[in-house]
């Protein structure tokens, strides 16, 4: 049963349209909100802390009584919220809602700011559930509870390719995070739920936005049966738990099996050259390779995959993180006993599945012609952010790879990219280190350990001369026969390249 809560919003064109002037003029945007409360109190309300930013709205503007009412799920007097508001609006969106004897109004949903890096457009406004865990206090969450802007959707929006395309697809679009981000390179966007509260959500984000999003309900891809888009990312409901308590994070399907049918499904409904980007969980069960499961999901032919495993958690440790997402950790005597027996059933799950731990990680796919490609590996450390021109480079070299056997490679000019240094360890003064490592600055910041050939050889990759002639002269001044050192350098080449630390030019 859904826990008591506010209905769906609305999306009446003129209360939407005087909502959003009334933003506007009240300065209710991301940066607006960030100096209003200043890097403390703004990093506070980060971390779920109000007090800091109760403590910098008390001046009683309308971009403070908006912070206090939307941010800081606090009552304002009506007089306040009537000059920062439109209240008759505000209320038939089912946004804002009388409080206590009616003096006061309250949140009935969660209006935040929301923008791009470095967005000089104002960005938009994301419509979600009110969340719960705000200085400690947490509440259960509504069954079908909609949530807004999180660790995953930016995780998901800084790894997706942003090249402008015709059309983009966003499953399971929630409030419609992903969404907003693809109408800025797409020239059509399609977003689909399960959830009809969802889509109500994601309706109101997009017309308070000022954007132009088509909805469908349904399940996976459904909704777009027999459709073809250039670009797909979704951030899929993919907690791996027993049945389907919340549709946010819970498909009801076995194990994995969600996050597995969007993979498989997702290259059938990419055009030619079409990328598909999606957040993941995949279990890791005893006696079975985690790399073997994940790579079973992606077709034998017409793809070329990118999937990372970022982080790994023990069935103990994931299922607490996923109970206390969802508000059901501690509570009354009656929430605590049955955070206690919900943590024990799923514990239980796992064990009669076999489950030791559960990765967590990002699949990226790039339609293409011939067999199929996979890179899977684990990578827990930090990357670069956004991601997204870096996974994009990557698929753009394998292709220029895959068009170049090594006499091809070793005919063409590379050179050394901008964000790569050489480190060394070794004893002070000694004539050759211990240890060479070409590090990446950017991207995925990968270390290349390597020998000296290899390290001379990308070192004299200016672009003037191609490779083969630089190998030749490498083996030349190391008095290494040439034969020899280009079957070893060709290796170190291709893979130099793959990830970026060298270009062909």
């Amino acid at each position: 049963m859904a826990a008591a809560g506010a209905s769906a919003p609305g999306a009446d064109a003129g209360a939407v349209r005087a909502l959003r002037e009334a933003f506007q003029r009240a300065g209710y945007t991301t940066d607006g909100v960030a100096r209003l409360l200043g890097p403390v109190a703004h990093a506070a309300l980060g971390r779920g802390e109000t007090v800091p930013a109760r403590r910098a709205t008390t001046g009683g503007g309308p971009l403070e009584t908006l912070v206090r009412l939307f941010l800081l799920q606090l009552p304002v007097p009506r007089a306040a919220a009537a000059a920062a508001l439109p209240l008759d609006d505000g209320t038939a969106l089912g946004v804002i809602g009388a409080a206590g004897t009616g003096e006061h109004v309250r949140a009935l949903v969660d209006v935040r700011p929301y923008a791009e890096a470095g967005d000089d457009d104002g960005g938009w406004w994301v419509v979600s559930d009110l969340g719960t865990g705000l200085d400690g206090v947490s509440a259960p969450l509504r069954d079908d509870h909609v949530v807004g802007v999180g660790g995953a959707s930016t995780t998901l929006a800084q790894l997706t390719v942003r090249n402008p395309v015709g059309s983009t697809l966003d499953v399971g679009t929630g409030s419609g995070v992903q969404a907003l981000h693809a109408t800025r390179h797409s020239g059509r966007v399609v977003a689909t739920d399960i959830s009809e509260r969802a889509l109500a959500m994601a309706r109101l984000t997009a017309a308070l936005s000022g954007v132009d999003v088509e909805l469908r309900r349904g399940s996976l891809f459904e909704p777009v049966a027999g459709e073809r888009f250039d670009l797909i990312v979704s951030n899929p409901p993919f907690v791996v738990s027993p049945g389907g308590r919340h549709t946010y994070r819970d498909s009801g399907l076995p194990l994995d099996e969600v996050c597995a049918r969007l993979v498989r499904e997702a290259p059938g409904h990419l055009a030619p050259g079409g990328t598909f980007q999606s957040l993941a969980n995949w279990v890791h069960v005893r006696g079975e390779d985690w790399q073997e499961r994940v790579a079973g999901w992606l077709p034998a032919d017409g793809v070329d995959a990118l999937v990372v495993q970022r982080e790994v958690q023990d069935p103990a440790e994931y299922v607490a993180l996923w109970l206390r997402d969802s508000g059901e950790e501690g509570g009354d005597d009656a929430g605590y006993l049955g955070y206690l027996r919900r943590y024990d059933e799923w514990l239980a799950a796992f064990e009669a599945a076999r489950v030791e731990a559960v990765g967590f990680g990002t699949v990226s796919v790039r339609r293409i012609d011939g067999p199929s490609r996979r890179h899977l590996e684990e990578w827990p450390w930090a990357v670069e952010q956004p991601l997204g021109p870096h996974v994009d480079g990557w698929f753009d070299r394998r292709a220029w790879l895959a068009r170049h056997d090594d006499a091809g490679l070793l005919g063409a000019r590379l050179r050394v990219a901008d964000d790569v240094v050489q480190e060394q360890t070794g004893p002070p003064g000694a004539e050759h280190p211990e240890h060479l490592v070409l590090r990446q600055l950017g991207g995925y910041r990968r270390p290349f350990p390597c020998g000296t050939a290899t390290a001379a050889l990308v070192g004299a990759c200016d672009g003037r001369v191609t490779a083969g002639a630089l190998v030749e002269a490498v083996a030349a001044v190391l008095g290494e026969d040439p034969a020899q050192a280009r079957t070893g350098l060709v290796a170190d080449l291709r893979t130099l390249v793959e990830w970026g630390l060298l270009a062909p030019v």
